[in-house]
């Protein structure tokens, strides 16, 4: 399955009701009546738009949009007027929805051309915008529909062109300004790439994409940037050599043998610092012996998120390019029940020696990532690792399905982060890493135990992880609510969403 539509993002010139386009769409921001663009294309359309905008009850808020025929009134067939909400609360990431929207209508209405007048909110921010409307136009009209059998899922989607102007008054662009929109088209389109990419791999059936297979993902993505990336791919031998304890057992269950991923990106120039992202890959989490029901279960195949999520932001990267050296780790097996899966009461030795009681098999994620932490602190030694995963429910009660939470006491690392993830729109908010928790993590014959008491659940399971960071910069990212949406907004549809992989990329390559 392609990871993008074969939608061209191109850049258009002229007046923008003058466009040679099927379809014109533009941003109306609050009440449409004092938008002055929305009242130019009105007296060209002889005030059938003011008309169902008033019969729509269209305000120009965040979400609405309204579609009118021009019955040959100007070049194009169709006028799409879509709501940006306040201009003054307008940040870049919003523009994505708009676009993904205007994309959408264009493949219900049979469009093969579209020209989206881009929110004059500025010079400064073009560039930006840009790289947001290539995103929208990809991400939008993405679907998973390898497994739909019949015809209307296999017919291609009737658009060809999204025109993108930039100018109110039409003027043609400097060579200058086309190469500045060049750039931000490709940037923008190989970031949508990369997570559609890791949409795909969060939205196969367990069956496939298991541990082997992200291997093979990773070893593809190596080859297509060879001279750049290398993967190496850890057996069940060499991690037991290593003395993985922890990681070994949560896979020991399965027929499918753990795979232990570690990709590196490496600048031509003498990097600037080195920094890792370590992404959870539980394939399928049963839940072990700590069986979850099967209403709980029948997602699990979401459980490798964070791999997802780091291997396919590792091509991104190599596409753009970076001056630091990036590596990507991801633990990646299954937590299944059998004669053979770790049980209640084990005590296992993880690769720093620390020993681990397990009183619940469903918390694995950490052993997993406890493991991989300790790996890229002692093999790797980067100047700052980062982690993603699927990792607790405590953190989606806490902040609900579409924020991630964060935690790290390094607090220059934090804000950097929690920088980039503003500037992508991605979702985040800091949760505390009070010490004052890991009482709930002590044991009575071993080092600690996997988890801590029902309340701050997310904390403990971040404290856990800190027990194995030591004193290398580090920065948790639960994402257990934003990897898999049960409702859809424009740019993300329902199922895998890819989150995180954008804020990954923008870290490393800015």
């Amino acid at each position: 399955m392609a990871d993008i539509s074969p939608i061209k993002v191109t850049h258009l010139h002229g007046p923008a009701l003058h466009a040679p386009v099927d379809l014109v769409a533009f941003v109306s921001f609050g009440d449409p009546t004092k938008d002055p663009i929305f009242k130019s294309a009105d007296q060209a359309l002889g005030g059938v738009l003011a008309d169902v905008a008033r019969s729509e009850s269209f305000e120009g808020k965040s979400g609405q949009s309204i579609t009118v025929h021009t019955h040959g009134r100007i070049p194009a067939r169709r006028v799409i007027v879509i709501g940006g909400g306040p201009r003054n609360e307008f940040a870049n990431p919003n523009v994505r929805d708009l676009a993904a929207t205007a994309a959408q209508i264009a493949n219900k209405s049979g469009a093969v051309s579209v020209g989206f007048l881009l929110p004059q909110l500025g010079a400064n921010r073009e560039a930006g915008l840009v790289q947001m409307t290539a995103e929208g136009v990809h991400l939008g009209t993405y679907k998973f529909g390898r497994y739909m059998t019949g015809e209307e899922h296999k017919r291609p989607t009737s658009l060809k062109t999204f025109g993108v102007m930039t100018d109110l008054k039409g003027k043609k662009p400097t060579a200058t300004q086309t190469k500045a929109f060049e750039a931000a088209v490709a940037r923008g389109t190989t970031i949508a790439a990369a997570i559609n990419h890791a949409r795909n791999l969060i939205n196969e059936p367990a069956a496939v994409v298991t541990p082997t297979a992200l291997a093979t993902e990773a070893q593809t993505i190596a080859k297509k940037h060879k001279g750049t990336v290398t993967t190496t791919i850890l057996d069940v031998k060499k991690c037991t050599e290593l003395g993985m304890g922890m990681f070994l057992a949560v896979g020991q269950g399965s027929d499918q043998e753990p795979r232990f991923i570690h990709m590196t990106y490496k600048p031509a120039k003498k990097p600037k610092k080195r920094i890792c992202f370590i992404g959870k890959g539980v394939t399928f989490d049963s839940g072990g012996y700590s069986l979850k029901p099967s209403q709980s279960m029948e997602d699990m195949k979401v459980d490798m998120s964070g791999a997802a999520a780091v291997i396919s932001a590792m091509d991104a990267i190599a596409t753009i390019g970076s001056d630091y050296e990036i590596h990507a780790v991801a633990a990646c097996c299954e937590n299944l029940v059998s004669g053979r899966a770790y049980k209640l009461g084990d005590v296992l030795t993880s690769m720093d020696g620390t020993t681990v009681e397990i009183n619940n098999t469903d918390a694995e994620g950490r052993l997993t990532l406890g493991d991989a932490i300790t790996y890229v602190r002692t093999k790797i030694q980067p100047d700052e690792m980062f982690d993603f995963a699927t990792l607790t429910g405590a953190c989606m009660v806490a902040l609900g399905p579409y924020t991630a939470g964060v935690m790290s006491d390094h607090e220059s690392l934090l804000r950097g982060w929690m920088a980039m993830a503003e500037r992508t729109g991605e979702d985040m908010w800091r949760l505390p890493l009070n010490v004052r928790l890991r009482e709930q993590l002590k044991s009575q014959v071993a080092d600690m135990r996997n988890t801590g008491d029902r309340f701050g659940g997310a904390i403990t399971a971040g404290l856990f992880l800190k027990t194995f960071a030591k004193d290398t910069p580090w920065v948790h990212v639960d994402i257990a609510g934003p990897a898999s949406l049960s409702s859809a907004r424009p740019s993300q549809p329902k199922g895998g969403s890819g989150f995180a992989v954008a804020t990954i990329v923008e870290y490393a390559t800015r």
